[in-house]
């Protein structure tokens, strides 16, 4: 089974592909984040990221999508935008029929590290031991999707 991790955002998206076999063993097929420019409106930010996770689920189709919920910011200039690019993430997955699970923070901080308010760190070294991989995922944003994919793996 593959699963898709999306930490959303309209700057940058991240995000890590994961796959579990039948021997329960877990590979990471890859990670990275969709980028977009502020030069853009944003109309033009969010239809790149849709067709940007498009391409994503077509190359690896995942049978789910995992995606961290958003339900507290401190700012609300950063939520909307925020908010939005969640928004067509969940649409994008919707017409590709793909199943969606949402994750708190401290929900994929507790299946990564086991402590809830563990620190950005602390998640990344998890999430690079747990997928036996050589060095951390970069960008931030790439490490905690593939956080957010292996919480949606301990769920199932």
């Amino acid at each position: 089974m593959i699963i898709l991790g999306i930490d959303p955002g309209t700057a940058t998206t991240g995000y890590g592909i994961i796959k579990i076999n039948k021997k329960k063993s877990l590979k990471c097929l890859g990670y990275g984040h969709i980028q977009t420019s502020p030069a853009l409106t944003d109309g033009e930010r969010l239809k790149i990221i849709n067709n940007d996770l498009g391409k994503l689920i077509n190359k690896y189709q995942p049978k789910i999508l995992a995606v961290e919920n958003i339900f507290f910011f401190k700012n609300l200039k950063t939520a909307m935008p925020v908010s939005q690019a969640k928004g067509v993430i969940l649409l994008t997955a919707a017409k590709k029929r793909i199943l969606v699970y949402e994750f708190t923070p401290s929900q994929v901080k507790m299946a990564t590290v086991g402590y809830g308010r563990a620190d950005k760190s602390q998640v990344q070294k998890m999430v690079k031991i747990i997928l036996n991989l050589k060095e951390t995922p970069k960008p931030d944003d790439a490490a905690d999707a593939l956080a957010v994919a292996i919480c949606c793996l301990n769920s199932l």
